[in-house]
């Protein structure tokens, strides 16, 4: 057998594994869970995952996806649990045991002293006759016909089906509290997708007191000295009721200076836009981004009003970059 051909056995013996799990599905055991989610989510509870070995491993993976979906989620390994970690379980708690075995030693001695009755265990087992689903009320199947290790001992394909079946879990959890992206990237403020739906233009623009300010009266060569004090690529020309007049890019200095015959004192508010794009204070930097870069002539720096057309700042390219949009 060709190592290619033994690494795409792998996948499709992980890949009927699945399909079987998913027919083994029964309308029942969705219902039931659907009522422990809600309930969880009226009680403030947390759901909590318990396994040992790979199994544990399996448990941390799925905590952290419930967390990261708005349900408060931990692991708790169950030796620990018997020495102090007992502390971290609440009778409104619901927990998911994890063994596919569904005969863990260790979690079969945790079984007396868990706080959470059975009607709120889930059990993710490779036997649903085993000790493990007979003290839980929720009970998936995650059998396997064989593990994809050539020995048929290593978990590979059970513990992807019993991964994929908490992923489905999740999904449900997902489905009741009706979570869009703007609810998800609550809970993801540092990634991009946090990042594109939360972060505003507010929170990224350079303010007023530190742009390179003008009023309709000075000249060109007021607006250089302006912009090399405040290096931000623009001068901004402002009336006495701080809405704007006028901007001057950098752009605009190269092509004067690249004349034959230029007059640095000429008249700023005469050679600028008199009506630059401009974007509202609570608009996403998301959209700022695609502002600036979705037209033929992009440009780097944009102007921040409020809801009164007010000059409030500069927003910069550079710095929706910086932040990893």
């Amino acid at each position: 057998m060709e190592i290619v051909e033994l690494m795409a056995n792998v996948l499709s013996t992980e890949a009927f594994a699945l399909n079987e799990a998913a027919k083994r599905l029964e309308k029942a055991q969705a219902d039931s869970l659907a009522e422990l989610f809600k309930d969880l989510i009226l009680k403030d509870g947390s759901l909590i995952f318990c396994g040992v070995g790979k199994s544990g491993l399996v448990g941390q993976k799925l905590a952290a996806t419930f967390t990261s979906l708005g349900l408060p989620s931990h692991f708790l390994h169950p030796t620990e649990a018997l020495h102090g970690d007992l502390g971290t379980v609440r009778e409104k708690d619901a927990i998911v045991l994890i063994s596919y075995s569904g005969k863990s030693e260790e979690i079969l001695k945790l079984g007396p002293y868990l706080t959470v009755t059975p009607d709120r265990r889930i059990a993710l087992v490779g036997n649903v006759e085993s000790p493990i689903a007979q003290m839980s009320k929720i009970v998936f199947d995650c059998q396997v016909h064989k593990e994809a290790c050539l020995n048929n001992q290593a978990p590979t394909t059970s513990s992807t089906v019993t991964m994929a079946i908490g992923d489905a879990m999740a999904v449900l959890f997902e489905h009741i509290t009706g979570l869009s992206k703007e609810g998800f990237a609550k809970y993801h403020p540092g990634g991009k997708l946090g990042k594109s739906l939360r972060l505003k233009v507010s929170d990224l623009l350079v303010p007023i007191e530190s742009c390179a300010l003008l009023n309709g009266n000075n000249s060109f060569k007021d607006a250089i000295v302006k912009m090399t004090e405040f290096p931000l690529g623009a001068a901004v020309i402002l009336g006495d009721d701080k809405k704007l007049l006028g901007l001057v890019v950098e752009g605009d200095v190269r092509r004067l200076l690249s004349k034959d015959h230029f007059d640095l004192n000429v008249n700023a508010l005469g050679m600028a836009n008199h009506n630059p794009v401009t974007i509202h204070q609570d608009q996403l930097a998301s959209d700022a981004l695609a502002l600036m870069e979705g037209r033929k002539n992009p440009f780097s720096v944009l102007p921040v009003v409020d809801e009164d057309k007010k000059f409030l700042g500069l927003l910069r390219l550079h710095d929706l970059f910086k932040e990893g949009l």
